[in-house]
């Protein structure tokens, strides 16, 4: 697929190196040469130097031959204006803009993205994403990841195993033995560098993460199995009073036992927090300080969120939080290079917004009918929910470790308003939502289990 990206920030990057991995024709734009020539040389696309939002510099990125544009700018207008000229000079068939500023996406304005207002096909919003991914590993302590399939009915939770994890060294196909009231399934195992889908008689290992699918209302306990804390979360530090923070700390101030403090560098950004936030308590100051951490009351601290714009900085503010004494920490970190450096810094859980928006855009490309997909690991693995036709490959087969492809495992299918887990004895029905988890060597293997089958016709 040819696909222009407007854009060469860390959100357009990081979606240029996705794509360009899955061999896609990549064109990105930006204005600035230095940016342009450095994501050229990276990740050997082709770059144009150039404001997006002119036709002249789209005609030269070939948009008339595109079939997605993803404009990802610094601002929300501009990446209106560059679908909106995609769509009316270039006829370009999907546009998807960025879109922070949370008013556009009020429910009161939801006419402006459709046929009779702006032709975006599908907006994005990073921010949005990343401080609902926030409040979910916040509701999930302990796991290193969360996700939300089957309309919240399934939960996808990352663990790290310890040592003296009651599953280590147990067969994953004997799991349900030892815990037979738990709808639980493990469907994706990270050791070292790499991941993979499990079989029957693989088994865990100290330091592996273990990828689990399990229903909503079991989750509490499964956090409990592997070792992980379950005490209740009163007092939480944010740093960084962005548009991220502003949104975390709104949605916590709902919980009436949760003690927010809000911590801002910028003396602009800090009073318009002020106003924003009703029961948090907002501290002007920089994070890196140690004595305005002190103020924020770090050491009493049960989750400390870093999510200011640099970094380093959410590493180092992190670190400082747990030797003062707080809980759990969180850390924003956009570079893959950084993050491997997480838990040599004391830092609980990483959170990259461009795997959150890859995963939405990836969603779109995948062929079949695909309803969500989160990527793992810098997309070295996927697990996706996808609507079974009565013509694919799979209908009759089991779900057992051992009955698919090797390199997928099913975690579970949605049939009505039934969740059953996967496992030897449940087999597929065209209509199943069956929820997937898959090395990315079987993406086109996956996408034809959820496609009409040539031959039917």
């Amino acid at each position: 697929m040819h696909v222009l990206i407007c854009g060469a920030g860390r959100v357009g990057q990081g979606i240029a190196r996705r794509l360009a991995r899955e061999k896609h024709e990549i064109t990105i734009i930006d204005e600035s040469p230095d940016l342009v020539d450095q994501v050229s040389i990276d990740l050997d696309v082709r770059g144009v130097v150039g404001h997006a939002a002119h036709p002249d510099v789209l005609k030269r990125a070939r948009a008339a031959d595109c079939e997605m544009i993803i404009a990802v700018t610094h601002f929300d207008e501009i990446n209106m204006v560059i679908c909106q000229i995609a769509h009316t000079l270039f006829s370009v068939p999907f546009k998807i803009a960025r879109v922070r500023d949370r008013s556009y996406l009020e429910p009161a304005w939801k006419n402006i993205f459709s046929r009779e207002g702006l032709p975006i096909d599908m907006v994005i919003s990073p921010e949005a994403e990343v401080g609902d991914a926030i409040l979910q590993r916040f509701r999930t302590p302990g796991t290193i990841m969360s996700a939300n399939f089957a309309g919240g009915h399934v939960k996808l939770l990352g663990f790290e195993l310890r040592a003296d994890n009651p599953l280590i060294d147990v067969a994953v196909d004997q799991i349900k033995g030892l815990f037979p009231d738990l709808s639980a399934r493990i469907i994706g195992i990270g050791r070292g560098d790499s991941i993979h889908a499990p079989r029957g008689k693989d088994v865990l290992k100290p330091g592996d993460r273990a990828y689990v699918a399990v229903l909503d209302a079991h989750a509490s306990r499964l956090t409990s199995i592997f070792n992980t804390e379950q005490s209740r979360l009163d007092h939480v530090v944010i740093v960084g009073g962005g548009n991220v923070g502003l949104h975390v700390a709104k949605m916590l101030e709902r919980e009436s036992h949760i003690r927010v403090r809000l911590i801002e560098r910028d003396p602009e950004r800090a009073n318009k927090a002020v106003a924003a936030v009703k029961r948090s308590i907002v501290i002007q100051g920089d994070g890196l300080n140690p004595d305005i951490l002190a103020e924020g009351g770090v050491d009493r601290a049960d989750f400390i969120i870093a999510i200011t714009d640099d970094d380093k900085a959410n590493l180092l503010i992190s670190n400082l939080a747990k030797r003062a004494g707080a809980k759990r920490a969180l850390a924003l970190i956009n570079s893959p290079e950084l993050a491997g450096l997480a838990s040599d810094m004391r830092v609980d859980t990483v959170l990259d917004p461009r795997a959150l928006t890859v995963s939405q855009i990836l969603m779109r490309m995948r062929r079949g009918r695909i309803l969500s997909l989160q990527s793992l690991e810098d997309g070295m693995a996927e697990v996706a929910e996808g609507v079974t036709l009565e013509t694919s490959s799979l209908i009759g087969k089991p779900l057992g470790y051992d009955d698919l492809p090797e390199g997928m495992t099913a975690a579970a299918v949605v049939r009505g308003n039934q969740v059953i887990m996967a496992d030897d004895d449940v087999t597929v029905r065209p209509e199943d939502h069956l929820i997937l988890f898959y090395e990315a060597e079987m993406v086109r293997a996956v996408e034809k289990f959820f496609r009409v089958n040539p031959d039917y016709f």
